[in-house]
């Protein structure tokens, strides 16, 4: 079983955004939507994992972490 670094996603009240993705971003972004369902055993919508993608990027960038905490 391979580990990802998302696991189930939180239903949260959403913001809407709206982007445009490079088609390789994209086509891998679905891919890993599928494996993530197969793991998790949930549907998972592939523009769904874009927040929590980013929130653990963040949260695992120190050089975010040190200059958030300077910013404050």
């Amino acid at each position: 079983m391979t580990k990802l670094k998302l696991g189930a996603l939180v239903d949260e009240k959403p913001v809407r955004l709206t982007l445009e993705l490079p088609a390789g971003v994209h086509r891998d972004l679905v891919t890993y939507a599928e494996i993530l369902s197969r793991e998790t055993g949930q549907p998972n919508e592939p523009a769904k994992l874009i927040a929590p993608m980013l929130a653990r990027f963040m949260a695992t960038d120190r050089a975010f972490a040190k200059a958030r905490r300077r910013h404050s």
